[in-house]
């Protein structure tokens, strides 16, 4: 995906891009993982983070997430997968610090991260499934990075695309964003003559009837 694409995307909420995504019969909503330190919403391409219970064979543990900071910039999410049930951090303070000086525009954790004021106080996004004060050390490791990762039900793989904000996280595949963004903008276009209507004075039930339940189908074709 090409920064044209994500500044479009950016314009869109993650409603019209679940629509779109209904549309083509794809996964990728994720409820559940909340903002925890601004309001901001996140785009970008996807990189990868496995955390498993499983200390790495041989040589030095390197610390988690440092990977995928240092060869992150600007247009880059980090999406952490921390599903092994410990109370442990996928993501702390200084790795927002690293990961903002760095230019990579916000964090998903499936899981709890943690050093929330930290990160709120830098203006740096965080959406995860919870906060926790536990340190990650001696607890989780990093198993792999920019391998196929889970969030939610979703599989998500580097160089997809992510879509964060208020309502949902939704992960868009790689080879499917052109068309996904396409179809949302025009929902998002439908919508907003709708809303104009409703204001306007035609009566919701109208607006509201056979004409948007048949939009997602219009949309596809």
């Amino acid at each position: 995906m090409n920064d044209e694409l994500l500044n479009r995307l950016k314009s869109i909420d993650s409603c019209a891009v679940s629509d779109a995504m209904d549309s083509f019969g794809l996964p990728g909503e994720v409820t559940g993982l909340n903002n925890q330190t601004t309001k901001d919403k996140i785009v970008g391409r996807v990189l990868t983070v496995k955390l498993s219970t499983e200390k790495p064979v041989g040589g030095s543990v390197k610390h988690l997430c440092s990977g995928a900071i240092e060869c992150g910039s600007a247009g880059n999410v980090i999406v952490i997968e921390q599903r092994t049930g410990i109370d442990a951090a996928g993501w702390g303070g200084v790795l927002s610090n690293a990961a903002q000086h760095n230019g990579i525009e916000g964090v998903i954790v499936e899981g709890p991260a943690r050093d929330i004021d930290e990160a709120a106080g830098l203006g740096f996004t965080v959406y995860a499934r919870g906060h926790t004060a536990r340190t990650a050390r001696g607890r989780i490791f990093e198993q792999s990075f920019n391998t196929e990762i889970q969030v939610g039900d979703v599989r998500v793989n580097e160089g997809d695309v992510v879509i964060a904000d208020g309502s949902a996280v939704v992960f868009i595949p790689k080879d499917k964003a052109e068309d996904v963004v396409k179809i949302a903008e025009r929902i998002v276009a439908k919508e907003q003559l709708m809303t104009e209507a409703v204001r306007s004075g035609t009566p919701v039930g109208t607006v509201m009837g056979s004409n948007y339940e048949n939009m997602l189908d219009e949309m596809g074709k």
